[in-house]
């Protein structure tokens, strides 16, 4: 029997438990040494706020956030050699806009000579989206942008243009007994009736994919061609808000029916061929750590019905981040980015990105821990209210942060609070607090930084404070509560 033959008669790779990485290291760093008591004394006097935590001292996992700490290829180290710092016309616009044509098809990015721009580039992706959404709030007053779930700087930069930010998530978000893998989809009834009770104040429509405010969870195809229809019969454009949009399409591919012999590729190009533009932080899924990006599709709904706001867009790029052709990013990050979009639709990559994550938050299931399920493709959420549910926390308590600083503190992993705290509100007049639909701790896993063995710990971690939930104290804020975004500037100290 030759070898070919043999080797069919044996189970399949593809059925292993443990099976290799996709990826190799190439270098590796060294951590410092901490102690538990040396990272209380620091957070402490950082006022239990893990964003001002130093990150040299955290001796486990960094899960604050995915955006911009990807571990970067060999490939995309050496293209940052071959970065063209021109001012004007660089060499990487040039690879950028073939890869992003290649990715998201040629429509979104038109030649730089041509007279309808419809491809900006931006430092990342919240300043594209204050460049958007500053553009849109010129168009009138009482404005409101409907979404399956605005994240938190997404929402106040629509809110710092005086419209309102309407989050439609899916009543399957909450219901535990929903058995689908797209709880990140947008309620369809719920936007249905917006529609017929904002007439002509809609001026676009946001669909996030996938929904990281709505616990990571991806969108379907369709709910995506549906939102479109409703949107586009009611003359309003839809943008996707695509930071992880290879991930979103790996779902597709994985869990809708009609997609599992389609290719990554392919499911992206139907993504956004619902799409009259998007904008983007390439700190994501373009696997790079720095870019963001706006782009419209230059047949659109969005150019036809607003076809000042392109060159508005140039001016405020000029204005802000410099020329065009580089948009606030050096040549060599440019080259990097690019080199990343070549990278993040192979599924081989995403088949071990995702899986990674869904084992993390599987391990943590198994140890009692209530995340959401099922877990989605950048990172873990877990329920802040049912893991207090049987102690004497209140929601004013926010037990969310007293969680993470013990985290850190205690055992070296950083997680981010994004529930009543992040996502609530403080009216000074009323001195009542305002709740957000969701209370989650975050645990965002970095592309291609961390093994198994470092997320096991995190979980086991987690787990140890959930045994002693009843010995966790709330937190009042000392300052900050009735700040924007406070989420980032707020100090805390634990109540006795």
């Amino acid at each position: 029997m030759n070898l070919p033959n043999l080797v069919k008669k044996l189970p399949e790779e593809n059925s292993l438990d443990s099976r290799p990485r996709s990826y190799f290291n190439h270098s590796v760093e060294f951590k410092k040494v901490f102690t538990a008591e040396e990272r209380a004394e620091v957070l402490e006097k950082a006022g239990l706020n893990v964003f001002f935590f130093p990150s040299e001292m955290i001796t486990g996992c960094d899960l604050l956030s995915d955006s911009g700490t990807t571990t970067m290829t060999n490939e995309q180290w050496a293209s940052l050699h071959l970065g063209d710092e021109a001012y004007g016309s660089n060499m990487g616009y040039f690879v950028l806009q073939e890869q992003v044509r290649e990715v998201f098809g040629k429509e979104f990015f038109n030649d730089m000579a041509s007279e309808a721009p419809n491809a900006f580039i931006f430092h990342q992706g919240r300043a594209g989206e204050g460049a958007l959404f500053t553009s849109i709030g010129k168009l009138g007053t009482g404005l409101i942008i409907p979404s399956n779930g605005h994240f938190d700087t997404t929402q106040a930069n629509i809110e710092a243009n005086r419209i309102q930010a309407l989050n439609l998530f899916s009543p399957e978000l909450k219901d535990e007994n929903s058995k689908s893998y797209f709880k990140g989809n947008m309620d369809i009834q719920r936007f249905k009736e917006a529609l017929k009770k904002h007439p002509g104040k809609i001026p676009v429509v946001y669909l996030t994919v996938t929904n990281n405010t709505g616990g990571g969870q991806p969108v379907s195809m369709e709910n995506i061609r549906e939102v479109s229809e409703l949107s586009h019969n009611n003359d309003i454009p839809l943008f996707l808000d695509a930071c992880r949009f290879a991930e979103n399409a790996w779902f597709i591919k994985n869990y809708e029916q009609g997609y599992k012999n389609k290719g990554i590729k392919e499911i992206v190009r139907e993504m956004f061929s619902y799409a009259d533009g998007f904008t983007i932080s390439f700190k994501k899924d373009g696997l790079a750590n720095m870019g963001g990006g706006i782009f419209l599709k230059s047949d659109g709904l969005f150019v036809k019905k607003y076809p000042r706001i392109p060159d508005e867009l140039v001016n405020y790029q000029i204005l802000r981040e410099g020329n065009p052709s580089y948009g606030g990013m050096s040549g060599r990050d440019i080259m990097a980015l690019a080199t990343g979009l070549k990278t993040v639709t192979k599924e081989e990559y995403l088949d071990y990105r995702v899986k990674q994550v869904q084992e993390f938050g599987q391990g943590m299931q198994k140890f009692g821990l209530p995340v959401v399920m099922p877990i989605g493709g950048h990172a873990v959420y877990l329920d802040v209210s049912k893991f207090f549910d049987d102690t004497k926390l209140k929601p004013e308590d926010f037990g969310g942060i007293s969680l993470v600083a013990l985290l850190l503190a205690a055992y070296g992993h950083r997680a981010c609070e994004l529930g009543y705290f992040a996502f609530g509100s403080y009216d000074k007049e009323t001195g009542k607090d305002k709740f957000p639909d969701v209370n989650f701790v975050r645990f965002a896993v970095p592309r291609l930084r961390y093994e198994r063995q470092d997320l096991d710990s995190v979980a086991e971690s987690v787990k140890m404070l959930y045994d002693s939930r009843d010995k966790i104290p709330g937190v009042k804020v000392v300052y900050g509560k009735d700040l924007p975004l406070r989420h980032f500037k707020a100090r805390f100290e634990f109540k006795h």
